[in-house]
């Protein structure tokens, strides 16, 4: 995906295997599952870490998710693109929360980042909240990858069980945000690279991608499609006439740059395989997008319509790519630490 861009965040490989749910729209998701897909995870997480010392945290979680979505629905995004944007700057490890200190730069500042990632406030609710009943036991690491998970099913998405017992870091890195998180014009060899470094295959690429079924983009990410796509003043050929003219009125040749439109645009707010459909007609947001299916290497096309066709395919993989993600260099056991706030360390 843009990962960049979703307005809504490798592998350790698996050591053994657990269940991953398929789709369900309601909340009721606790730390077991009873409808399991095959799938794989990191030895050092488990879906049952905060069985004993904290076992209401995920219906915590689901409390506020549950009305930060209803108050603003493309909320779910924005919360799906902070596990995604901190998973791929040094782990999953809650860095991309860390404000600027004497000792961090912030990779709030970065890019892909500055004026454009939020949800913040959403992620501070969960931790005050968990604070109170738990006191520095859930990590802000764990509380982005609970808050990726809820979003999904709260937007009508699938569920998986989800390895949890990552640790805070006391680092960020402001360079790792500006040259690891994939830019909205990247190329599909530029996209599989950088999928590859982080253990990352082409289905976890596509599928990934295709949270991008909700949230939204603003125009300086999608701009030069429209009007300067290849340096010589045309707009992307790819783009379907109609669509094209639309994003123009939206986005024009100068100024407005932080005008935003869905990357989804038939169902912005739901989560399902409509995004897969929408390239297939020529009417995807993001070069990033658009690229999958016309970008003519390694099986990513193909992928593309297989998703488009069935829902259900696309589901399952989401959910396996997103436990792929989560498990990208966790901090355990004793390294790291449990941050009382999310944005300073202790």
């Amino acid at each position: 995906m843009a990962i960049s861009m979703l307005t809504p965040g490798l592998v350790l490989f698996a050591m053994f295997s657990f269940d991953i749910v398929v789709a369900h729209s309601g909340l009721g998701f606790g730390w077991r599952s009873n409808r399991p897909i095959g799938g794989t995870f990191s030895s050092s997480l488990y879906p049952q870490f905060y069985q004993f010392s904290c076992p209401q945290a995920d219906e915590i979680i689901m409390t506020v998710l549950e009305k930060a979505i209803a108050k603003e629905p493309r909320m779910a995004a924005s919360l799906l693109r902070l596990h995604f944007h901190d998973c791929f700057v040094q782990g999953c490890d809650a860095s991309i929360l860390l404000d600027d200190s004497a000792t961090i730069r912030s990779e709030k500042n970065a890019g892909p980042n500055k004026n454009s990632i939020r949800g913040f406030q959403v992620i501070d609710e969960i931790k005050a909240k968990l604070e109170q009943v738990c006191p520095q036991v859930v990590s802000c690491a764990d509380i982005l990858a609970l808050a990726a998970r809820g979003s999904t099913v709260l937007s009508g998405g699938p569920s998986w069980e989800l390895p949890l017992g990552r640790r805070d870091s006391r680092t960020a890195s402001l360079n790792g945000a500006n040259t690891n998180i994939p830019a909205p014009n990247s190329t599909i060899q530029n996209l599989l690279t950088m999928f590859q470094r982080k253990g990352l295959n082409e289905e976890d690429l596509v599928s990934l991608s295709g949270a991008h079924t909700i949230g939204v983009a603003r125009c300086t990410t999608f701009k030069q499609r429209l009007y300067n796509q290849n340096g010589n003043n045309q707009p992307d050929e790819t783009l379907e006439r109609s669509y094209y003219y639309g994003l123009r009125s939206i986005c024009p040749p100068t100024g407005g740059d932080s005008n935003i439109s869905p990357l989804d645009l038939a169902s912005p707010a739901r989560f399902d395989n409509t995004y897969f459909k929408l390239l297939l007609w020529g009417k995807g947001l993001l070069t990033s997008d658009e690229v999958l299916l016309t970008g003519n290497v390694g099986k990513t096309a193909a992928l593309v319509k297989a998703y488009a066709e069935d829902e259900s395919l696309f589901f399952q993989q989401f959910a396996r790519s997103m436990v792929n993600m989560g498990n990208i260099q966790p901090l355990t056991g004793f390294n790291g630490e449990i941050r009382k706030s999310c944005h300073v360390i202790n």
